[in-house]
């Protein structure tokens, strides 16, 4: 009898404290972005995910929580989720020399100069974001003023697409490269028998492999502080594009150890070291970490003229671009993949290179399939290509602000006729019905708001152009949120776990001075997250 009561007794307390809960949020304007976007005011949270949605009523009256947010009619939204990004490459950056939105090329070289003056201790300087297209007739420069300052210390610095560099004679000679050498998928300038410094994309190679390797202790401060800045965007899981088995093994101790909290899904490089060790395990999956995919690039930047053009170049005749390795090896890659759960994820900015890897997607893939295979970029594409994604179901990875930092010269670099099929985000949201946003950070800004703006008004920060970039192919509100969220998650199979809140989910949610499905277009930028949620707990 006694065993019979006590039994009760449990089952009886177990039912009470079923409605004890960790979180209330209530009194917000929640967007669940589920399937039917549905607006709620209240959620419960337990053990990290959400249990429950509904009224403030429905919410407060059935459970209880010692930690209660008041959200005051603030707008709730999921977690932001870049689709494309280079987180690694950010937490680097940020300890490099910062060269965005310099003016002329001397005023980039006092920018390294001063950099130098303030990190003696730096004895290989690298920094990143120059763009010659900002500067006084838009050409390339000679590395004679980089050697005036650094004769002896190494220096290279990267374009901001990441697909040229510039590096001093010191620097090349470390790296042993001659006038005259040749480099496949690449260039390396010479003018009259001499080097110029400038490196096209595979050419930068040799230099940076003669970087010294950060130490651990190096990464984990730098990666805490791209983390921090992060979180204050929104961000709460992020695509990382390109990297070694070497990073994953570095990004998952500092999970493990709990000095990092951002949900990663990593795409590994192109490379057979990175093959031979995860072809053979299968994706790797942890509750913040998800290897499930391989970068790999097809082609350069716009920019730096390094995209593979069907036709040659509008601004320089008789060039057009290059793929940066022999079509067998994407070939032979996709036919490797295509028998295993990773998926293929290839950069193609021209139109050329856009139809040689979807025709050999579409050689592998069938009709109906759900491997999620994607094209990053997706910049420039045929006329006649676009139905190349919807027929096998490529997803096209695309990054808002991309178009709005090209607005300003990529029609001299293409024409009117092809820019058509430039920047068309909305053509290709119609092939699948969803299409993932990033940003390529640090190639743009971390900003969420800024993609968010460049989606729907697609405008730069400074409001230009007054009636808006080529707007025939700008999202709505609700498109680019979803974009943001829980098609950025379905890009990287993560879909039942993040994007959206609802009752088994993670919850990671964010909570923003403003709403972005009503602020008006000139508050945009001003809006401010006040604060970020990783399953449940506060992170900023």
């Amino acid at each position: 009898m006694k065993k019979i009561f006590f039994l009760f007794f449990v089952a009886a307390l177990a039912a009470c404290n079923s409605n004890n809960v960790d979180t209330i949020v209530h009194h917000a304007k929640i967007y669940t972005v589920d399937s039917a976007f549905t607006v709620v005011e209240a959620m419960a949270i337990k053990d990290g995910k959400i249990v429950a949605i509904g009224t403030n009523d429905d919410i407060t009256g059935k459970y209880k929580a010692d930690s209660v947010v008041d959200a005051k009619g603030a707008a709730i939204y999921p977690g932001f989720i870049d689709a494309h990004a280079h987180f690694l490459g950010y937490a680097s950056s940020l300890y490099q020399v910062d060269l965005f939105n310099t003016s002329t090329w001397e005023e980039t070289v006092d920018r390294i100069v001063a950099f130098s003056k303030e990190h003696p201790e730096i004895k290989f300087i690298q920094g990143r974001g120059w763009d010659q297209n900002k500067w006084p007739g838009k050409k390339y420069p000679t590395n004679e003023l980089l050697n005036k300052y650094f004769p002896n210390t190494p220096v290279v610095i990267a374009r901001v697409d990441g697909h040229a560099s510039i590096a001093n004679d010191a620097a090349l000679a470390l790296a042993g490269i001659k006038p005259g050498d040749k480099v496949v998928g690449g260039e390396i300038e010479t003018i009259n028998g001499k080097l110029t410094g400038v490196m096209i994309d595979n050419g930068d190679a040799a230099v940076y492999a003669k970087i010294p390797s950060p130490t651990k202790e190096e990464w984990a401060t730098w990666l805490k502080t791209a983390e921090k800045n992060c979180f204050a965007q929104g961000l709460t899981t992020i695509t990382d594009c390109g990297l070694s088995h070497q990073d994953v093994d570095l990004l998952d101790g500092l999970h493990k150890s709990n000095q990092l909290n951002m949900r990663l899904y990593v795409m590994l490089s192109d490379n057979p070291d990175n093959y031979n060790v995860y072809l053979k395990k299968g994706p790797y999956k942890t509750d913040k970490l998800f290897v499930n995919g391989f970068k790999v690039y097809a082609d350069g930047a716009l920019g730096s003229r390094g995209a593979c053009l069907l036709k040659h170049y509008t601004d320089q005749p008789g060039w057009g671009g290059f793929l940066l390795r022999n079509k067998s090896h994407y070939d032979s890659l996709a036919n490797v993949l295509s028998k295993t759960e990773f998926q293929m994820c290839t950069h193609a900015i021209g139109d050329s290179a856009n139809r040689e890897i979807l025709t050999i997607y579409n050689k592998y893939l069938q009709p109906g399939n759900d491997k999620r295979w994607r094209i990053e970029h997706a910049q420039i594409v045929a006329p006649e290509d676009f139905q190349l994604f919807g027929k096998v179901n490529v997803v096209p990875s695309v990054q808002p602000t991309h178009g709005t930092s090209d607005m300003y010269w990529a029609e001299s670099r293409l024409g009117k006729e092809r820019m058509k099929g430039a920047y068309a985000f909305k053509d290709l949201l119609k092939q699948n019905g969803w299409i993932p946003l990033g940003t390529d950070f640090p190639v743009e800004n971390i900003s969420t708001f800024k993609t968010f703006l460049a989606s729907v008004v697609r405008k730069d920060a400074n409001g230009y152009p007054a009636e808006g970039f080529q707007m025939e192919n700008a999202l709505t509100r609700q498109e680019t949120i979803k974009g943001m969220t829980i098609w950025a998650a379905k890009a990287g199979f993560l879909d039942k776990e993040v994007g959206s809140l609802e009752a088994g989910k993670k919850a990671d949610f964010i909570i923003l001075d403003k709403d972005l499905m009503s602020v008006a277009e000139a508050d945009i930028l001003k809006t401010k997250v006040t604060a970020t949620y990783l399953g449940g707990k506060r992170v900023h």
